[in-house]
């Protein structure tokens, strides 16, 4: 018997498996979405309440407001905040998390206050940010960039302190540079915890794109939603919770997409050891 028909005849079942796991995947990850949309949808849908409103009429506030309305200016402003407080947030964890790696000492003498920094709550920063930077697009970037360096940072300065010290040696042996040795050895190890210490990073600088933006703002998701309650507008109060929701969801997502296509030889090394004896 051939290896095709040994494979048509003992793997029958693992090929229709392995064609149904993705949608059996996705079903088991939108099953509860999908059944609370329905449960608040027939709940609220004869609601008088002025406080929780019909979902219906939300969603069309949604649309008319964030889609098509004048809403997608207070969007734009605070994905822009995001992008750059984030982005110099990974960029500055990393950078300074290798260079306290590389220098024993200077990572001696800062870790008490980079470990007082972290724990510091950057929401109370806030008033302290607006007396510094005012209130527009300076003071915003500036704390969701420095809420959001704290876990690159650390889970990279703990990433590469993890790294194989017979890896090191070996690189040393071949005659590669120390920076050569960051590059080529050190990051790709750490890669894993420094992607992890990203990821949460990037939640605090969502939490902290509406916190920056609830406290004398004039623009921003945040301030949108402060506004409408305080107009007592809680249709839009609710479509900028949703939008809020939607925001971190995408955000997740086309990060997890990111980190597998940047990590598909980790994960693929752990698959072939999880198949080991």
């Amino acid at each position: 018997m051939s290896s095709h028909d040994l494979s048509n005849a003992a793997g029958p079942g693992l090929a229709a498996r392995a064609a149904n796991s993705a949608p059996a995947r996705a079903l088991t990850r939108v099953w509860l979405f999908v059944v609370l949309f329905v449960v608040w949808w027939f709940w609220s849908a004869g609601s008088k309440s002025l406080y929780f409103p019909p979902l219906s009429s939300i969603l069309k506030a949604l649309w008319n407001q964030w889609v098509t309305g004048p809403a997608r200016a207070e969007l734009a402003s605070s994905l822009e905040h995001l992008l750059v407080g984030y982005v110099i947030a990974g960029l500055v964890g990393i950078g300074i998390g290798a260079l306290l790696w590389s220098l024993r000492y200077l990572r001696d003498a800062t870790s008490p206050y980079l470990y007082f920094l972290y724990v510091l709550p950057a929401p109370v920063l806030v008033p302290a940010a607006m007396t510094l930077f005012g209130i527009g697009f300076t003071m915003k970037v500036v704390l969701i960039a420095f809420a959001a360096v704290w876990p690159t940072l650390l889970n990279t300065l703990d990433g590469m302190r993890g790294v194989d010290q017979v890896k090191l040696d070996t690189s040393q042996v071949l005659g590669m540079s120390p920076l050569g040795s960051v590059f080529r050895v050190v990051l790709p190890a750490a890669a894993p915890q420094i992607v992890a210490g990203l990821r949460n990073s990037l939640q605090v600088a969502i939490i902290l794109m509406v916190v920056s933006e609830w406290v004398a703002s004039t623009d921003g998701i945040g301030y949108y939603i402060v506004t409408a309650q305080q107009g007592f507008d809680y249709v839009g109060m609710w479509s900028g919770i949703i939008v809020l929701a939607i925001i971190g969801t995408v955000a997740n997502l086309l990060f997890v997409l990111a980190e597998n296509r940047a990590l598909h030889w980790h994960y693929g090394a752990r698959a072939v050891e999880g198949t080991r004896p």
